[in-house]
């Protein structure tokens, strides 16, 4: 009776050809676990096992060790991310120097409406030790690259149309990332402080180099 409280709820067995919704339960339960606690320590095959309702080992049909289904957690992230990104751009129209702005906004939007998802991403909150794990250097690598393509091709048009004065696109864009990260992780980290209402159009037009309007 006393190792009832810990066992994982019943769970329906999957039919032939399911395997793969029983995958996007294990990847939902983990982000739910990472939301709810904003540690992916709290991301344990135990504890996703208990929230999808399933014995531990069931999940290692679908992935090899924890870091593993960390992985598949921030890829859902970044994709998310990437088609907010994607949203805010189409609805911004033609121009290069509003769509520019636009992906910027989104990206800050982005992290503060996803805080745990977020420092997951890009805080240093998850950094699996790859000597022990299935994860690959090439994969965590491969992490958030459409993202910044995206950043790069907006910043590239608006020096197409003489909107920006940046002579190195790509350097311009990792700097302009750099910055809108620091200010997501500062405008999380220090609540008490004044932000100037036009500080991220401050930091994108000077990190960009757009010209004034």
């Amino acid at each position: 009776m006393g190792n009832e409280s810990s066992a994982p709820p019943s769970r329906p067995r999957n039919r032939r050809g399911e395997g793969a919704r029983l995958r996007d339960d294990i990847v939902a339960a983990a982000v739910e676990l990472l939301d709810e606690t904003g540690t992916e320590t709290a991301v344990t095959l135990r504890s996703v096992a208990r929230r999808v309702g399933i014995a531990a080992p069931s999940i290692y049909r679908h992935f090899p060790d924890q870091p593993a289904i960390m992985l598949a957690v921030v890829r859902q992230a970044f994709d998310e991310l990437e088609a907010e990104l994607r949203a805010a751009q189409d609805a911004a129209g033609e121009d290069p120097r509003q769509r520019l702005l636009a992906l910027c906004h989104a990206y800050l939007g982005f992290s503060e409406n996803h805080p745990e998802r977020y420092r997951t991403m890009f805080g240093g909150v998850w950094v699996p030790a790859l000597q022990d794990t299935a994860v690959t250097a090439e994969e965590m690598s491969s992490l958030g690259q459409a993202s910044l393509q995206l950043l790069a091709e907006a910043l590239t048009g608006c020096v197409a149309a003489g909107l920006a004065t940046s002579d190195d696109p790509f350097a311009d864009t990792v700097a302009l990332w750099l910055g809108l990260h620091g200010l997501a992780h500062q405008r999380a980290v220090t609540v008490a402080f004044s932000w100037p209402p036009d500080i991220a159009e401050r930091l994108i037009t000077t990190l960009a180099h757009l010209k004034a309007e």
